[in-house]
């Protein structure tokens, strides 16, 4: 076998794995760079794990929608898209607006996954820190806390920091 034909294989290979691992970084990485910032009222869960390292588990407001809201609740599939419309409240935390199966045409709206009939995952559950700052999270995030995330136009979202209720 010609050694040429081999190197070029092998290089091949090495530039396509790092371009998957670029278009990886850079579709997690789009919403912080290009989304509208919003606050969400968040409630923890659990703070640490053995396996994924020390984080604050979160659930959301919007975690929930009103099966009233979604016309085709029969139709729902697990993991399928929703897309939740948020809008600003009086306090400044973006609050639950409607849902809907199909992409809103304008409007602030964040994309989420069906995980069963009226729970929806946005990808934005957990957030890491130090062994330090998770165990200072967890205590102060007992009464809930806010979250800053960062929505990109096609509604994906980026969770940016985590903070008690004032």
């Amino acid at each position: 076998m010609n050694k040429s034909i081999v190197l070029k294989g092998i290089i091949a290979g090495l530039v396509l794995q790092l371009l998957v691992l670029a278009v990886e970084y850079l579709g997690a990485m789009y919403p912080l760079w290009t989304g509208q910032e919003v606050t969400l009222k968040v409630i923890p869960v659990d703070p640490r794990s053995l396996f994924r390292g020390n984080y604050a588990r979160l659930n959301f407001d919007i975690s929930t929608v009103p099966v009233t809201d979604i016309p085709t609740v029969s139709e729902l599939r697990f993991n399928q898209f929703i897309y939740v419309r948020l809008k600003p409240g009086d306090d400044g935390i973006s609050v639950y607006d409607g849902a809907s199966l199909a992409r809103p045409a304008s409007g602030l709206f964040i994309r989420g996954r069906v995980q069963g009939d009226q729970n929806i995952k946005y990808g934005i559950e957990a957030f890491f820190a130090a062994k330090e700052k998770a165990l200072e999270l967890e205590e102060k995030l007992r009464t809930g806390g806010l979250a800053k995330v960062m929505i990109a136009g096609n509604g994906k979202a980026a969770l940016q920091d985590v903070t008690p209720l004032p």
